[in-house]
């Protein structure tokens, strides 16, 4: 988080970061995912570009890193430092909070392919 360049350090300050094993059987539900491992990260939260100051927050908005798929994927990959990955997924999960779409995200991160 302290490498991130302003303005997305200031706009991640207010965002929780959460590490699990693996997301919550209600989380992979909603995302319509059936295989745990699927899921390295999760923004769960109300983006930037549709918050209002008439918001009353209901919980924090917050980043979710899941550790065993982000393991799996990195020990898959072995091309790869395990820092970046992790940079890489929260980056993801951040840009969601900005409001990018998973398609914003794509045209600008080739970082799969």
């Amino acid at each position: 988080m302290a490498a991130l360049p302003e303005p997305f350090r200031e706009a991640a300050a207010g965002v929780a970061v959460r590490v699990e094993d693996f997301a919550s059987d209600e989380m992979l539900d909603e995302m319509g995912i059936n295989d745990p491992f699927e899921l390295t990260g999760l923004y769960e939260g109300i983006p930037l570009t549709q918050k209002s100051v008439m918001d009353q927050p209901q919980q924090p908005d917050t980043i979710w890193l899941f550790r065993r798929p982000i393991l799996d994927e990195w020990s898959g990959r072995g091309d790869v430092a395990l820092g970046e990955i992790i940079t890489h997924v929260y980056v993801q999960e951040l840009a969601h909070h900005l409001g990018w779409s998973d398609d914003d995200i794509a045209t600008v991160d080739r970082w799969w392919e």
